[in-house]
């Protein structure tokens, strides 16, 4: 018999969660989450671990995506996110990001995209005067 099972019989049979707790080796709080569970669930069972989770952006979205970007190249993510919300799929720009690389769309910056000019020489700035004694 699993430890979560001999903890809820030991429940049903009218020991309190700290006398399980005690009983069993294991914290107070497994025992009552434990409690809740089979309360909640009719289980004790531990629930599924790890697994794939499907891609949100895929099906009639990844063809939208897609020719959003074959049709403006400069398409943000910013862009391409509220353009899905529209479409009812509202995911997070890195989640548009990561499936654009998923496809092997680029969009970094280069040199010809433009960057911010050199600052302009100017007049120097002024030394801060030092403090006066307050006293």
């Amino acid at each position: 018999m699993d430890l979560r099972e001999r903890a809820m019989a030991r429940l049903e049979a009218g020991e309190t969660s700290y006398e399980v707790a005690a009983t069993l080796k294991v914290a107070v709080s497994s025992v009552i989450k434990w409690a809740a569970r089979k309360r909640r669930l009719g289980s004790v069972a531990p629930g599924k671990m790890g697994g794939h989770r499907p891609y949100r952006i895929s099906g009639g979205h990844r063809a939208f995506v897609l020719s959003e970007v074959e049709r403006d190249s400069h398409v943000t993510l910013h862009q391409l996110t509220a353009a899905l919300a529209v479409r009812g799929l509202h995911v997070h720009p890195a989640s548009v990001g990561r499936f654009l690389h998923r496809e092997g769309k680029s969009f970094k910056k280069n040199h010809s995209a433009g960057r911010a000019a050199q600052a302009e020489a100017g007049a120097p700035t002024r030394a801060v005067d030092p403090l006066s004694d307050p006293h």
